[in-house]
């Protein structure tokens, strides 16, 4: 009888115990599936990202490689007389100071304004045309210098650049848009486009390091897209 009553006391112990491990067990597996499916929707949406990017970095590419194309078609005859060029990173350059401005001066040479009265509304017409109008995020109109300026020291001499290139790309950003051509398309061209002087910051250089001071002095042009942002914005979502 003493033995029978020792066993069901054992029992009595063992079934909590083993409910208990049940219980733990159930709640490992939750533990598991919860984790699973996270995993199951952080690759969903890792793969959806990567397609966003893979699309958007197309998008990208097709959108530069076509206006690149339109700009060099519609510029082809012209950029060799104006002593400019068409970047691969779409920049429009024109690199010939003499034409430009005055040495140390900032009024558009009448050179220059003939140059930029035939140049800027045919560019205009290109990046406002639907094939690129919502895409174009910027235009910039960039003033380069060399690091000359006189006898002072490296120091002013920056500062110095720095006013003039400001004060000349003011100058072409007003030209520009005093333009007859252009009058129609100032409502979009306004918000977007930005006069920036960058002193000798951005100098050119000749194969063997030497500073290419006439090369340095130039005036360019230059889009940003709305294809940087979107791809920054994914990117920050992603590092999250």
């Amino acid at each position: 009888m003493l033995k029978k009553r020792s066993l069901s006391r054992q029992e009595d112990h063992w079934i909590p115990l083993s409910d208990l491990m049940t219980g733990l067990m159930m709640i490992f597996m939750l533990v598991a599936i919860v984790f699973m499916i996270q995993l199951k929707r952080d690759e969903a949406r890792m793969i959806e990202s990567q397609e966003r990017i893979r699309r958007i970095a197309n998008l990208y590419v097709d959108l530069r490689a076509q206006l690149y194309s339109d700009l060099a078609r519609e510029f082809k005859d012209d950029f060799k007389r104006w002593h400019a060029s068409l970047r691969p990173d779409l920049t429009v350059r024109f690199e010939e100071p003499s034409v430009l401005f005055e040495t140390g001066q900032s009024i558009v040479k009448p050179e220059f304004g003939t140059i930029l009265a035939s140049f800027f509304p045919r560019y205009v017409k290109i990046l406002s045309s639907p094939k690129y109008k919502d895409a174009i995020e910027e235009l910039r109109i960039e003033g380069h210098t060399s690091s000359i300026w006189g006898s002072d020291s490296p120091q002013q001499a920056y500062y110095d650049n720095m006013r003039l290139s400001q004060d000349r790309t003011r100058s072409v950003l007003k030209y520009v848009f005093s333009l007859l051509g252009v009058q129609r398309d100032l409502s979009w061209l306004i918000p977007i486009t930005t006069a920036n002087g960058l002193s000798s910051s951005h100098r050119l250089f000749l194969p063997d390091g030497t500073e290419n001071y006439t090369g340095s002095q130039r005036v360019e042009f230059r889009v940003r897209t709305n294809a940087e942002e979107r791809l920054a914005q994914i990117l920050k979502e992603i590092s999250r």
